[in-house]
């Protein structure tokens, strides 16, 4: 179901990515774009600040599953947010990691590929818990495939549809801190 990434790969894949802003950023400054270097830049920055966030969250497999995802799902660009530093917490990590991962995959069957299809997902640390914010905008072609994943007796998270129609799809997770 899950493809195990090596190191090798990874740093391909990193490596790749890096090369590709560089260029983006050269290409601004050699056409005297200095504004939208600038730009580059802060999107970069902010995009290392979530990054981090993420992997201070000690949810290493959850982290591992956002780090990939824009390279093992390309029909949808992944963004991703960690609302505010937080504390150490504990949640059941492999919950809501498998729930996503199969929601990648749910998604990847249900909307139209090679089109400007947008996830993104706020991870909202609390004190009694966790709320992920699933954000989605783009073309849905098979609506069905979404309402069978989210009616799915066998989940057993709080999950709220807050908004699904052909173009977006909001839904909120809520996981609670588990006691230790």
């Amino acid at each position: 179901m899950e493809k195990e990434w090596d190191i090798v790969e990874v740093l391909r894949h990193s490596r790749h990515d890096w090369l590709n802003r560089l260029q983006l950023i050269k290409g601004n400054l050699d056409l005297n774009r200095i504004d939208r270097a600038k730009a580059v830049i802060d999107e970069i920055i902010i995009e290392a600040q979530h990054e981090s966030r993420l992997t201070n969250l000690k949810m290493p497999l959850f982290a591992s599953l956002l780090l990939k995802a824009n390279w093992e799902n390309p029909s949808f660009k992944l963004e991703y947010e960690v609302l505010q530093d937080s504390e150490s917490f504990q949640i059941n990590e492999e919950q809501i990691t498998k729930w996503t991962c199969l929601f990648f995959q749910c998604l990847n069957g249900a909307i139209e590929a090679f089109q400007e299809n947008h996830l993104s997902i706020s991870i909202d640390p609390q004190s009694e818990g966790v709320r992920f914010f699933f954000d989605f905008s783009g073309i849905i072609i098979k609506s069905e495939l979404i309402e069978a994943f989210l009616a799915d007796p066998k989940i057993l998270l709080d999950v709220v549809v807050k908004e699904f129609s052909e173009s977006e799809l909001a839904v909120e997770v809520f996981i609670p801190i588990q006691k230790r």
